[in-house]
């Protein structure tokens, strides 16, 4: 069914967001007696450059009225606001409580709701989403035939094999719904996404409803002025999704489990849980989650499975790590309770060979044993998984670690100290370098990094070029060939961009810098 200013009007008064409709200097309850109230808008925008004949306008975040000025001469029909821009405008205004809302409402119906015809899968936690969304999605394009599409912070598919960069984790409202009926259009039957907390914040995903949520793992992040002003706020937008599931699946070892159980309860949703096994549960206690997974060798490098107490199988993945092997149980979980069994096995060991651009992008020049290893780990948690990784791995051979990183400008400010703190007793060398920022200046975050280095036997520089302070920590491990080196270079992964001064300036990308220079001789 068409949107119109009528259908419009109706939906926002249904979810009690409209306060009132002004037309023509008079504020009413209805759209009675308004011109073409049932005529079907032409386009639905939040961005008053993209109006266009029969436009439906929602004034969401810093809009400020004159931004309305010359939108009636584009054929502007109607808009949605927080409060009467009618000085700026002669287009019908529809007033509500909450704009963002308003749009994801809006949105949906627009678009002609194609969360109803996808089964939509949605992923929580501080760690693990994007790897947990790939593997999610391989399982599930190898069962459908390669009709699953993605939107994750790394790319987003909706064709099931075709991929883009992204721009947010979680898409804003409008863009999200336009993109699931592309899906819908290109014979996608499933959707995995991640869910950041700030899409719960902002309300991106307002109104939308998951058939599987997942909540992998919380530790404190994203606390600022303009993010997360507490942990507490941060854990409550995340715990939204499981009042937002028809189904949870659940890390049975994250941190406030029993309170996620407590609102599935709350939600009166079933509760699928997950846990990572460091060897083999004792008889009495075999069945720990309803997904579990055992070391299968003595250094960790493939799992075997079960799902329900049978056994799945062995698992080696090609993301390294632990953290990853967590990762395919969540992964396991969602894909079974979206509908696909347990003797699916050529499905389920389709995340065998995935890989995730810029997560555990490990690569060796053995003429020098130099490892390094490229990922976005950029806060405490990923930071002490991935020395955890090098520990296990390279443990016996008394490496040299450096590690190469910067912090985010502007906001969660907790971030540059955890990463000092999560490191500095298990590294030999830091350098610190440029990440992204607004426009806190680049040295000021490293000098502030640096700050809180306080372990003496730590080497500590400051390169800020980021290419520059690759360069010279590559340089350094190939310049002693009797050691072990293992470089780390976190925080940006594969991303062809630098944020400078509010502009994505182009970047080379980490894995490629690394790559070009160990190609050099």
């Amino acid at each position: 069914m068409a949107l119109t200013l009528d259908s419009a009007a109706s939906l926002l008064e249904r979810h009690h967001l409209l306060r009132e409709v002004v037309h023509g200097g008079e504020w009413t309850r209805t759209v009675d007696g308004i011109t073409d109230a049932d005529k079907a808008f032409a386009a639905i925008t939040y961005d008053t450059r993209s109006v266009e004949p029969g436009a439906l306008l929602v004034c969401k975040g810093r809009f400020k009225p004159e931004f309305l000025d010359g939108c009636d001469a584009k054929g502007l029909a109607a808009y949605v606001a927080e409060t009467d821009m009618s000085e700026h405008t002669a287009a019908p205004g529809l007033i509500v409580d909450d704009a963002r809302k308003a749009l994801a409402l809006l949105a949906a119906e627009f678009y002609g709701r194609p969360q109803d015809e996808l089964t939509v899968i949605g992923i929580t936690g501080t760690k693990g989403k994007t790897t947990t969304a790939y593997f999610t999605q391989a399982i599930l394009n190898a069962y459908s035939g390669g009709r699953c599409a993605l939107f994750s912070s790394v790319d987003n598919c909706l064709d099931g094999r075709t991929y883009e960069e992204s721009d947010l984790t979680t898409p804003e409202s409008l863009d999200a719904f336009r993109m699931m009926r592309e899906a819908v259009s290109n014979g996608m039957r499933y959707l995995v996404m991640e869910v950041s907390s700030q899409a719960y914040k902002v309300h991106r995903v307002y109104g939308l409803t998951f058939d599987v949520g997942a909540f992998l793992n919380i530790s404190p992040d994203h606390i600022s002025p303009i993010e997360h002003p507490t942990l507490e706020d941060y854990l409550y937008c995340k715990r939204r999704i499981a009042y937002n599931s028809r189904a949870l699946v659940l890390n049975a070892d994250a941190a406030h489990a029993d309170l996620l159980r407590e609102d599935a309860a709350a939600a009166g949703i079933p509760v699928t849980t997950f846990r990572l096994l460091a060897d083999e549960p004792a008889d009495d206690d075999a069945r720990t989650a309803d997904v579990t997974g055992v070391p299968a060798d003595a250094a960790h490098d493939h799992y075997r499975f079960a799902l329900d107490g049978a056994d799945l199988g062995d698992y080696r993945l090609h993301l390294v790590g632990d953290f990853n092997y967590a990762n395919a149980l969540a992964a396991i979980a969602l894909a079974h309770a979206a509908g696909v069994p347990a003797d699916a096995t050529d499905a389920l060991h389709a995340m065998e060979p995935t890989r995730v651009s810029g997560r555990m992008e490990l690569t060796e020049d053995p003429a020098t044993d130099t490892h390094v290893i490229v990922d976005y780990a950029h806060n405490y948690t990923s930071v002490k998984a991935l020395l955890d990784f090098v520990a296990a791995r390279y443990g016996d051979r008394n490496p040299y670690i450096t590690l190469v990183a910067g912090s985010a400008g502007n906001k969660a400010y907790d971030r540059r100290k955890e990463i000092v703190d999560a490191a500095q007793a298990r590294i030999a060398r830091f350098v610190f370098t440029a990440e992204d920022t607004d426009t806190e200046p680049y040295e000021d975050i490293c000098r502030d990094m640096m700050s809180n280095v306080t372990n003496p036997d730590v080497k500590a520089d400051v390169i800020v070029d980021r290419v520059q302070a690759i360069a010279d920590a590559l340089a350094d491990a190939r310049s002693h060939p009797e050691r072990t080196d293992v470089t780390l270079i976190i925080g940006k992964g594969h991303e062809r961009w630098i944020k400078d001064l509010n502009r994505h300036v182009p970047y080379e990308g980490d894995d490629h810098v690394v790559q070009r220079l160990l190609d050099e001789r």
